[in-house]
């Protein structure tokens, strides 16, 4: 039904909140950058209007080092669009200082907790291989 698919690799070794957090922060990162994804809308029975949703599945993903290396590698390489979240960030109050954070990383190498991507199925396969549905 869909020509692209949505992944988000978290990393397996955080606290509850820390991947609900990472999760939700990364899921806003790709609907920022998909705008042409997002559905309608909702309007409940009574006809109050609520927020659009991406219009497509975002599948969660439990990720170690390696399986997130890899993703950050080749969703640059192939040029997806990608949210990320480095373990320093847990250690911030706003956004300035998140992107601080994460521009302090090293470029080929940042310790990431979390990556988001969105792009053809075939290359997000391939990004998030060896990565197993989050639990």
């Amino acid at each position: 039904m869909f020509d692209t698919k949505v992944a988000i690799l978290v990393f397996d070794d955080l606290a509850i909140w820390q991947k609900l957090n990472v999760t939700a922060f990364l899921a806003t990162g790709i609907a920022a950058e998909a705008p042409e994804a997002m559905g309608e809308p909702y309007e409940d029975a009574a006809g109050r209007e609520f927020a659009r949703l991406l219009g497509q599945p975002m599948l969660i993903f439990a990720a170690g080092e390696s399986e997130l290396k890899r993703a950050h590698r080749i969703s640059g390489e192939k040029g997806l669009v990608t949210a990320a979240y480095v373990r320093a960030m847990f250690s911030t109050g706003h956004d300035a200082a998140n992107r601080e954070a994460f521009k302090a990383e090293p470029a080929d190498a940042p310790d990431l907790v979390g990556i988001a991507i969105r792009g053809p199925k075939k290359d997000v396969d391939k990004a998030i291989k060896g990565a197993k549905l989050h639990p």
